[in-house]
This record gives structure tokens, C-alpha cells and sequence, in this order.
């Protein structure tokens, strides 16, 4: 079954051929393992804060770097030559103090 979707990939995306088909099933895992981050985090955002927590982990930053880096690998494995790369880094920082809260 993967097999004949990672084929499919290949004659419907004629830029993946240039990616070895080892480089494409391990970036397919990569992008399973980024989906399964992002459902664990939308988990994780939903429980209850503790109250007089002075702190806390900033899971919309994180689901937003998740995301840029998911595009990322995306677009390497799809290249748009026509589109220029966005520039934009990841932000790294997911601690926010009380009464910051987005």
C-alpha cells in the first residue's frame, strides 16, 4: 500500500523523481512524526492550566513552527520554481509568562 502511494507521488510530482526514493520515504516519516507532534500538542494546550502557574508552554508558537518546518520539507519535495523560499525562521521560544498570554 505505501509503496503504490509513494509511486503514485512519483508520476503525479515528475520534480520528486529527483529525490531518491529512500530521501522521500524518510521525509514522508518525518512529515507523519510532524502530525503526530501537532495532535499531541493541540492535546496538551487543551488541559487545564494549574492555577498560580507562572509560567506556560506557548503551544500556538510551537503548532506555527510545526507547520514552517512541515512546508519546509514539503516544498523541497515539491519545488515551485516559480515562487521565491519565505525567508521566515522558526521562533524557538514557547515560555510565556502570566498575564502575556496571546
Amino acid at each position: 500500500m505505501a509503496l503504490a502511494v509513494l509511486l503514485a507521488w512519483f508520476m503525479l510530482v515528475p520534480d520528486a523523481v529527483a529525490v531518491s526514493a529512500s530521501e522521500h520515504a524518510n521525509l514522508a516519516v518525518m512529515i507523519r512524526q510532524l502530525n503526530a507532534l501537532e495532535d499531541t500538542a493541540r492535546r496538551s494546550a487543551q488541559v487545564a492550566e494549574e492555577p498560580g502557574q507562572r509560567y506556560f508552554f506557548d503551544y500556538q508558537r510551537l503548532a506555527s513552527d510545526i507547520q514552517r518546518v512541515r512546508q519546509g520539507i514539503q516544498d523541497y519535495l515539491t519545488p515551485s520554481r516559480a515562487q521565491p523560499r519565505d525567508p521566515t525562521e522558526l521562533t524557538g521560544h514557547y515560555t510565556l509568562t502570566r498575564g502575556r498570554r496571546p
